[in-house]
């Protein structure tokens, strides 16, 4: 594998934290790391291979946007107005049961691959009963946005988009640590699909629909004193499904004029700090990375041009996002083929491989792509799924 290599970075502005900053600002003065961990490109993640949508909207409101289901509704992310007035159904639905907004992207996202937010009829439904729907299927007896068999209800109450939302948040809410599961196993255990792994492809959309219409709820984090907007941190989940890696705040940046070639951020904080999966998916690296010399000392604090990521993990999660956690102090706690939940921890802050100092060296890429083509600015990408980056502007 050839290792790409970003040379020192500019001294660390010190940062004034107390006590703890001020013995930890001579090491972080200096702090520089690898700009990435293999230059190749893997083709059999899977995953979504469209580039990921952008988040445009700006605000959040942590008591929430209140759909207003009769009015008029906005035509977009591909989806006319009778199919977002149903997500809107959908939101308000949830909120009334008072279920937490990452359900409702869930449940956004799973109505999305079974009904494409049509309510379907098909040849089981009486022509007596005359139903408004907007288009008609063929799957078995299934009908409604979420295309629920006869022992969820009666045709009337399955085709009734208020009705089929409840009794999905109903089970939904009864799947154990749901709020951390990946989107897909949480919408499988409601909907025992025979193609469980579909619903993943949908999270971005179902965010922004639901940043749309409920006014950036995806962006929240759920607190026992409250709602909480763009501040997931520390295990704690916006709605979106993400959270930042650890506390701290960000010091050299993605690809500067200084290093061009530094494909992700870098996240200060103390040798030991615990690092957490931004996002629910499967491990798909988890080694010592070899240095410019081809040796694998990742077991001693790394240096300056050393080379090599160090201890590090890579996540494949859904949509084909990849995030990279380097320069880890062992060991990490996760192996390849592990799947993981958001917030769960998968190592430790360390200064292994090509680094003078403990911090975390965060990526993010798209397309399943682990190569430097594939990388993306973390701090947009993080912000805009409510786990800003601790510093980051």
């Amino acid at each position: 594998m050839s290792d790409e290599t970003s040379g020192a970075g500019s001294p660390r502005r010190s940062l004034r934290l107390g006590a703890l900053a001020a013995a930890l600002t001579a090491t972080l003065a200096l702090l520089c790391c690898t700009g990435g961990a293999g230059a190749f490109f893997l083709t059999e993640l899977g995953g979504d291979s469209d580039d990921p949508l952008t988040n445009s909207m700006s605000g959040c409101s942590p008591d929430h946007k209140v759909p207003d289901v009769t009015g008029s509704m906005p035509r977009t992310f591909g989806y006319g107005e009778r199919q977002m007035r149903n997500a809107a159904i959908i939101i308000k639905v949830g909120q009334d049961m008072k279920v937490p907004a990452r359900g409702w992207v869930i449940a956004i996202a799973t109505a999305i691959q079974e009904s494409g937010l049509k309510n379907y009829a098909n040849s089981t439904v009486p022509e007596s009963l005359a139903i408004p729907h907007e288009a008609v299927g063929s799957d078995h007896d299934s009908v409604g946005l979420f295309q629920q068999r006869p022992g969820w209800g009666t045709v009337a109450q399955r085709m009734n988009p208020s009705y089929s939302a409840r009794k999905f948040y109903e089970k939904l809410v009864k799947v154990p640590d749901w709020e951390k599961r990946s989107l897909t196993n949480a919408a499988q255990m409601v909907q025992i699909s025979a193609f469980p792994d579909a619903y993943a492809k949908h999270e971005e959309t179902a965010s922004r629909i639901v940043d749309l219409l409920a006014g950036g709820a995806a962006r929240t984090v759920r607190l026992p004193e409250g709602n909480v907007c763009d501040a997931a941190s520390k295990g704690q989940i916006a709605a979106s499904g993400w959270t930042a890696p650890i506390p701290g705040g960000v010091g050299s940046g993605f690809r500067t004029s200084q290093r061009p070639s530094h494909n992700g951020v870098d996240i200060a904080a103390p040798k030991g700090v615990l690092i957490r999966a931004a996002s629910a998916g499967r491990v798909i690296v988890s080694r010592c990375d070899p240095d410019n010399a081809g040796r694998l000392t990742c077991d001693v604090d790394g240096w300056p041009n050393k080379g090599g990521c160090g201890w590090f993990v890579d996540i494949l999660h859904a949509g084909g996002h990849i995030t990279r956690y380097c320069h880890l102090v062992e060991r990490p706690d996760v192996r390849v083929g592990q799947y993981v939940k958001a917030g769960q921890v998968i190592g430790k802050v360390g200064s292994s491989g090509n680094s003078s100092g403990p911090h975390l060296h965060f990526e993010v890429h798209v397309r399943s792509d682990r190569s430097s083509a594939g990388a993306i600015d973390p701090v947009p990408f993080m912000r805009e799924r409510g786990a800003p980056l601790k510093g980051a502007a």
